[in-house]
Order: structure tokens, then sequence, then C-alpha cells
């Protein structure tokens, strides 16, 4: 897979921050509603960043720009494991599901290039 552009991570971390507020609204613990809230915030300036981007300039590889990014694996693969719980709804499962693995291998490849 190539190295996914801004627009590519702007997409991604777009969806995934409406799953996570469907995922929000959805649970019945407020510790759970924490833990989105948390990561949630953690997208939503990372977004914020990337938006100050030109348009020009979102066919560049991603690299990650907020702190809080670059700690914030732990804590959506613990929200996976638990999803069940989390996470109630079929539907926003299934979602989640799909665009996590989208934001993980986007994330990963920080990683392996040492970003992280």
């Amino acid at each position: 897979m190539a190295q996914a552009t801004v627009a590519d991570a702007l997409r991604e971390f777009m969806t995934f921050m409406d799953i996570l507020d469907d995922a929000y609204w959805e649970a019945a613990r407020i510790e759970h509603k924490d833990s989105l809230y948390d990561i949630i915030s953690i997208f939503t300036k990372e977004v914020s960043e990337l938006n100050k981007l030109s348009v020009q300039d979102h066919h560049y590889p991603y690299e990650i720009i907020s702190e809080g990014l670059q700690r914030v694996v732990p804590r959506l693969e613990r929200i996976n494991e638990e999803q069940l719980v989390i996470i109630p709804r079929t539907r926003t499962g299934h979602d989640f599901r799909e665009t996590l693995s989208m934001v993980l291998n986007i994330l990963d490849e920080q990683l392996e290039l040492g970003s992280l």
C-alpha cells in the first residue's frame, strides 16, 4: 500500500470522528463516554491542524502533526478489545471496526517511518 496522503488521512479521520460521535451518544456508561470523548478530542485537534494546510498540499504524504495522536494507538486498541461493551449498536460497531482498521493503517505507517 502506498503511503497515505494528507487527503487520505483527513477523509479517514473525519469519518472516524463521525463514528466515534455516534458511539459516544450510544454508550451507556460515563467512563465509556469519557474514553470516546478523549479520542474524539485528539482527532479533532489533528484534523484542525490538517485543515490549516493548503488544498494544494493535500497530495503530500501524511505526517502526524499533533502530539496527542502520537499516543492514541493503545487507547484505540483498548476500545477495540472492549468494543462490544462500549459500542452496543451493531451498525456503529461494524463501522467502527472497518474505519479503525484504516485509521490504524495510517498511524502504523507513521510508526514504521519513525514519526512516533
